[in-house]
């Protein structure tokens, strides 16, 4: 598994010329509502990791996608295992339909995995922000991730913060 960086907006090109390749690769998308200047309500359909597409094959996997123009570097992912079970818990996170929020920086708090509600199984940290309870999801090669709101759940504690 490769981690490619892309240039600024070039993420779909990328997808595009990856699967033209038949070569595996994956980058989470989702809808983004915003309203148009006329008051309009939009959606458009953008990859939750800004610049980032996951590329699945060996060395001339990735220089096919170098050569497409569209890419700034590589990154060698050293713990496949762990990708994997980061992207599919990503994965079955967006399956959920729920509303996304892309978080740049994974801010530390409790691992929890959440016991009950339409999450459940779904294991992550837990993370208040304007009286809200929002679980991340995270992608640790990147230390990025996704966050939704919990509604009702019930959360086991997995692993408690370290204390400052």
């Amino acid at each position: 598994w490769w981690a490619v960086y892309t240039r600024s907006r070039q993420e779909k090109m990328l997808m595009r010329s990856l699967r033209e390749a038949k070569i595996a690769y994956y980058s989470p998308i989702i809808p983004r509502r915003y309203k148009s200047p006329a008051g309009r309500v939009r959606e458009s359909f953008l990859p939750l990791f800004a610049n980032y597409v996951f590329v699945r094959g060996d060395e001339m996997a990735r220089y096919h996608a170098v050569c497409s123009g569209c890419v700034s570097r590589t990154i060698p992912v050293v713990d496949t295992v762990q990708l994997i079970e980061d992207l599919t818990q990503i994965h079955r996170l967006v399956k959920t339909g729920a509303p996304l929020s892309p978080e740049a920086r994974i801010d530390t708090g409790d691992l929890v995995t959440i016991r009950s509600g339409r999450f459940a199984g779904f294991e992550g940290r837990v993370l208040r922000r304007h009286q809200q309870t929002l679980l991340i999801v995270e992608v640790r090669f990147m230390n990025q991730g996704a966050s939704v709101a919990l509604d009702d759940c019930q959360f086991d504690l997995l692993s408690k913060a370290p204390s400052l």
